[in-house]
């Protein structure tokens, strides 16, 4: 959960990733049991449309705490100290230095797309959605995929094939 998190943050969506834990919901009762905290999954994954609470353990929510503390500083380390790095220096800075800032008419545009795009994948068949989502959303590569599911890496290839043809159809009908 924690990979897919970090590839959807570093992937240029729209929605923001905000920090929204609701409460630790008991105390452990028990040496064996576990504080459990309460998350909202909508304020982490651009695709859920609606509230979706999640109990999880205090470790992994405290993972996403410090996620968001260490992305959050990172945005205002390479605020602060841009101007003083090198153009050459091939880190992406100068990609942030000269990119201008988007108009809300086009960030909305963006918003509405993505959620096009995610309401699309989520109306194909499950195993295409998750080939597609592996491949194109979190870089997997096909052989990988074949790999982890154990079947040959054609069954992939023909379903991401079919997958995306799929998905032209569906967004061609939605435009």
């Amino acid at each position: 959960m924690g990979l897919l998190r970090v590839m959807l943050a570093r992937s240029h969506s729209p929605v923001p990733l905000p920090a929204a834990f609701v409460s630790v919901t008991r105390q452990p009762t028990t040496e064996t049991e576990v504080n459990m905290a309460i998350i909202n999954l909508r304020d982490y994954y651009p695709f859920y449309t609606s509230d979706c609470f999640m109990e999880v353990s205090e470790e992994v929510a405290e993972m996403f705490k410090e996620f968001d503390r260490k992305e959050a500083a990172y945005r205002l380390r390479t605020y602060r100290h841009k101007a003083y790095y090198s153009l050459d220096r091939d880190d992406g800075l100068e990609h942030e230095a000269v990119f201008v800032a988007l108009s809300p008419h086009e960030l909305y545009e963006r918003k509405v797309t993505m959620q096009e795009l995610h309401a699309a994948i989520s109306s194909l068949p499950d195993k295409q959605a998750k080939r597609i989502y592996a491949h194109f959303i979190l870089g997997m590569t096909k052989q990988d995929i074949a790999r982890a599911e154990g079947v040959h890496e054609k069954v992939v290839r023909v379903a991401i094939e079919r997958g995306l043809r799929h998905l032209e159809k569906i967004l061609k009908n939605s435009l």
